[in-house]
């Protein structure tokens, strides 16, 4: 109803709230509130589905003449509705208040109509809008893929971090067999050193020899 029988309190644009419906995404929808009086008009939101959508400001006061925009935000929605319709409503209520009166000044009954006021009361429905021309079976069909996507992954790491632990096996046992190496190869080296040098003493006595031989055998020219 209106105020005193005349012109309507507020206009509220669209008629309609239209959110773009997409799985686990949120989407909202702006009303315009227009004051068509020279009065201060408080106005408040209300919804039949409060735990679906988020409404700021769900209650404000307009100045005369003014207006103000309000987002209602639909929150992300694990499933599709039933033929994509939507049976939620939204009912904006506003009445005149006394000039400067604030938000926070409003009395709590405001918008009871047992509180005698006169409310004027416009009524929403909600409207999905498909994001895509494709339907169910196309987002079904990337969920189902990017859960496949997933899984490969999950078992790629999975693979790769055997490979790895493998790996570093492989590179520790390789690591102490060299250890083991170096270290029999330093006991081989020494004994090694030693008859080394005893051959090639052996070879500088024998060369000695053969020399000295050589000399004493080698006849004198007088």
């Amino acid at each position: 109803m209106s105020a005193g029988g005349g012109k309507q309190l507020i206009s509220v644009l669209p008629d309609e709230l239209k959110f773009l419906f997409e799985l686990e995404k949120q989407s909202f929808c702006d009303l315009k509130v227009v004051n068509n009086t020279e009065h201060h008009v408080a106005f408040k939101v209300k919804t039949t589905s409060p735990k679906k959508y988020f409404v700021r400001p769900n209650t404000g006061v307009i100045q005369a003449w003014d207006s103000c925009v309000i987002r209602v935000t639909l929150q992300a929605q694990r499933e599709y509705p039933p033929d994509m319709q939507c049976k939620d409503k939204f009912l904006l209520q506003s009445t005149t208040v006394p000039p400067n009166t604030d938000v926070d000044d409003l009395p709590q009954d405001t918008f009871t109509k047992e509180s005698g006021r006169v409310l004027e009361e416009c009524k929403l429905r909600v409207v999905y809008v498909a994001s895509g021309a494709q339907g169910n079976s196309e987002d079904e069909a990337t969920r189902s893929s990017m859960r496949s996507l997933d899984a490969n992954s999950n078992q790629a790491f999975q693979r790769l971090k055997e490979e790895r632990d493998a790996s570093v096996r492989q590179t520790q046992q390789l690591q102490q067999e060299l250890d083991i190496l170096k270290r029999r190869r330093f006991r081989k080296g020494d004994s090694g050193f030693s008859f080394t040098f005893a051959i090639f003493v052996g070879l500088i006595g024998l060369m000695v020899g053969f020399f000295l031989n050589l000399s004493l055998s080698s006849p004198t020219t007088e």
